[in-house]
């Protein structure tokens, strides 16, 4: 991207809460090994020797939302998407950071919903920063959303409220919500502003990037096949653990680079 263009991605990234990279990123080679990499974690085969760090079990239920935490720790090409230097240069230009580390990953698999609608695969409404209580107040933190399919709008995209960045911690989120309307309504907008979403319609290789107190969700997947990807959450310089905290929980593999490298640093 030239000069311009970064530009106003950070503008975007800063004024709207998250950036939408609607090329490519990622080369198609490593998105269909990823890919690759992906159906054999979720079926138990782990080509490092080394399971995940738990959620969704080979044997689930297909029909199932999948989410597995820290996948690249089972998949040498799921580590090597991860670990790829266009998502770090990327995610320093839009936060001007000088350092960017990945600290969690989340393979996500969203399969087509169930006709009847008795398996729940939407995503509530909610700011990452209810559920990162391990880091610091104030820690500079966001994340990375690369598709691995074609993100449509009938796929269940991801869907944030533009601004909402600027809104402060509401701590009136939740994840597991299933009815949309229904917890919009329980969620206070300030006063002057408006909840207006947009889709993340990306294509195999395209990212999201969004801060940590953007909302976010999605909905049903009415398409045909499974909307794959994978959220890299990222830290910057200006970050630390809680106190009391050190590494454990989703902050327990920061000190080791080839489980959450650091995928860009400052010259000099």
């Amino acid at each position: 991207m030239d000069a311009e263009r970064l530009a106003a991605a950070r503008t975007q990234f800063e004024d709207d809460g998250f950036y939408l990279h609607q090329e490519p990123l990622v080369p198609d080679d490593l998105i269909r090994r990823a890919t690759e990499g992906m159906d054999a974690v979720r079926s138990g085969d782990y080509d490092t020797g080394e399971p995940p760090r738990g959620g969704w079990q080979p044997g689930d239920d297909p029909q199932k939302l999948c989410k597995i935490e820290m996948p690249q720790i089972a998949n040498r090409a799921i580590l090597e998407l991860v670990s790829h230097p266009a998502i770090g240069e990327l995610a320093a230009a839009i936060s001007g950071a000088q350092m960017v580390q990945v600290w969690w990953v989340q393979l996500l698999g969203k399969p087509p919903a169930d006709p009847e609608g008795a398996i729940p695969t939407n995503i509530g409404w909610h700011q990452d920063r209810q559920y990162w209580t391990q880091w610091k107040e104030g820690s500079e933190l966001f994340t990375a959303w690369v598709a691995l399919s074609d993100v449509t709008a009938e796929s269940g995209p991801m869907r944030f409220v533009r601004g909402s960045n600027r809104w402060g911690f509401m701590d009136q989120s939740d994840f597991y919500a299933q009815d949309h309307e229904e917890q919009r309504e329980t969620i206070a907008v300030p006063d002057g502003e408006t909840w207006e979403e947009v889709a993340a319609i990306v294509p195999p290789g395209g990212a999201s990037f969004h801060h940590n107190l953007t909302y976010h969700g999605s909905g049903p997947n009415v398409s045909t096949r499974m909307r794959r990807s994978f959220a890299i959450h990222l830290r910057t310089e200006n970050s630390a653990a809680a106190e009391g905290v050190g590494n454990e929980g989703l902050t327990e593999a920061l000190d080791e680079p080839a489980y959450c490298p650091v995928v860009y640093r400052e010259a000099g």
